[in-house]
């Protein structure tokens, strides 16, 4: 595969947009697990959240 005279840039170009797509990826799991976590901590403590309740408990 020709890339021509800018076949270094191309390839750097993609490779760090694949690498930052990548951490994005882990960035996020990595905060859904915290957010799932915290969220388990305040339900344990009483709080509740308004999505959980039925139209009857308004």
């Amino acid at each position: 595969m020709a890339l021509g005279p800018y076949a270094s840039f191309i390839v750097t170009s993609y490779t760090l947009v694949a690498a930052v797509v990548a951490l994005l990826i882990v960035w996020i799991a990595i905060d859904y697990r915290r957010q799932k976590e915290r969220l388990r901590e305040l339900e344990a403590s009483g709080v509740s959240r308004r999505s959980g309740r039925q139209a009857t408990d308004i």
